[in-house]
């Protein structure tokens, strides 16, 4: 009996298997592997003994609508969507397809949702007076903070900042960002003042430990941070200090973006800053708030004068 379901399995189920398995081999993540097999095998059901010349784009938009007719929202029905042209974009490598109708099925629009950033107020009581008892290394603690806030950097960029990186005679940072594209960001005073407090105490670290190390950030052992300790590090004093559970070091940075907005500053010098390569990737990620809309409106437009 075994043998015959085994036999039965439709060649689009029997693809779904092979391409689970080169996803697998490829060490992709258990996270992607469970939602990939969810979508797939649903779109395999719902093609049945189909073959894949007899799959269009109608046959795909039809197998969305039956996901919505299943409740699930637009993000789930999306993804869906993505797991099926990642499996026709395999097939076309194999030879197994010319065309891959999936590209014709517009993805369905989401809803952006901003994440809800800190006020100015929040980060204050967070960076102003010390840091809390769960701050295990309270002058590297301090500066990671700063760095994120004061610069706008990201959290890979801050990790892989050393200390000859730091111009202190010219009030700038040069960062390593994304495609190894490098830049200067400015810092102000409190940055400058958390880099005096904790280069000393470092080097204390780092002499006891007998490290030599170039890298600006380390542990208590004298290594090298990671992204998912400082994430771990920033949460737990954030919550501490009285902030949402939701905080991480991209909050900061959006906090970053967004708090210069708001105080007047250009939207390209922010983007320089944040080291974006277009505009609009800066115009989605610091939102405009209706506080600065309205203050601009106040101090510019004639009639509201």
């Amino acid at each position: 009996m075994k043998s015959s379901a085994k036999h039965d399995r439709s060649d689009v189920q029997k693809a779904v298997d092979r391409f689970l398995r080169i996803l697998s081999q490829r060490n992709a993540s258990k996270h992607t592997l469970k939602a990939y097999a969810t979508d797939l095998d649903k779109f395999a059901g719902h093609v049945g003994q189909v073959s894949w010349r007899g799959i269009d784009h109608l046959t795909i938009r039809g197998f969305l609508s039956q996901l919505y007719d299943q409740g699930l929202d637009k993000t789930s029905v999306a993804r869906a969507l993505a797991a099926v042209r990642s499996l026709y974009r395999w097939l076309a490598q194999e030879g197994v397809v010319e065309q891959n109708p999936a590209a014709l099925v517009s993805t369905p629009k989401l809803s952006k949702k901003l994440p809800r950033v800190p006020t100015i107020e929040e980060m204050n009581s967070v960076l102003d007076g010390d840091m809390p008892e769960v701050a295990a290394f309270a002058e590297r603690d301090r500066l990671m903070f700063e760095l994120l806030y004061g610069c706008g950097i990201r959290n890979s960029e801050m990790v892989g900042i050393n200390v000859h990186d730091i111009r202190r005679s010219d009030d700038v940072i040069l960062i390593r960002g994304k495609g190894k594209k490098e830049r200067y960001v400015p810092f102000g005073e409190a940055v400058k003042a958390a880099v005096a407090t904790y280069l000393p105490v470092r080097q204390g670290i780092l002499s006891e430990k007998k490290r030599n190390t170039s890298v600006l950030l380390i542990n208590l052992r004298g290594g090298g941070m990671t992204t998912r300790s400082v994430g771990r590090i920033i949460k737990k004093i954030a919550v501490a200090k009285g902030l949402s559970p939701e905080v991480h070091p991209h909050t900061l940075r959006h906090a970053f973006g967004t708090h210069m907005l708001e105080e007047g500053a250009d939207l390209r010098a922010i983007q320089e800053m944040l080291g974006h390569e277009r505009l609009s990737t800066t115009q989605r990620y610091t939102h405009l708030s209706m506080k600065h809309v309205l203050q601009v409106f106040d101090r510019t437009h004639p009639r509201a004068k």
